[in-house]
């Protein structure tokens, strides 16, 4: 059960953008600067870094998503796993 309310944000974030894959985006013009499409990008990002981090990396990519922005293919990065006690590998 907590389980469960635990994933509640993340599938809320991926339900918005669903939504608007399903909805809006249908009915406008294709007007994506980057590949994959902002959309896609916050679900591959909430999937892979979670509601906070992924939704955090979505808002990041829509405010990167105008007309004095970037174009071209930029992926979700991937997820990285930072252990406690030294900042690089061999340093302790």
């Amino acid at each position: 059960m907590i389980r469960a309310l635990a994933r509640l944000p993340g599938l809320l974030l991926i339900g918005i953008a669903r939504g608007w894959q399903l909805g809006p985006s249908r009915l406008l013009p294709p007007t994506c600067r980057y590949t994959p499409s902002c959309s896609q990008y916050a679900i591959e990002a909430v999937r892979g870094h979670g509601a906070i981090k992924g939704g955090l990396l979505a808002l990041w990519r829509l405010l990167r998503c105008q007309p004095w922005g970037g174009h071209g293919y930029d992926p979700v990065p991937e997820k990285t796993d930072h252990k406690p006690g030294g900042c690089c590998p061999g340093q302790d």
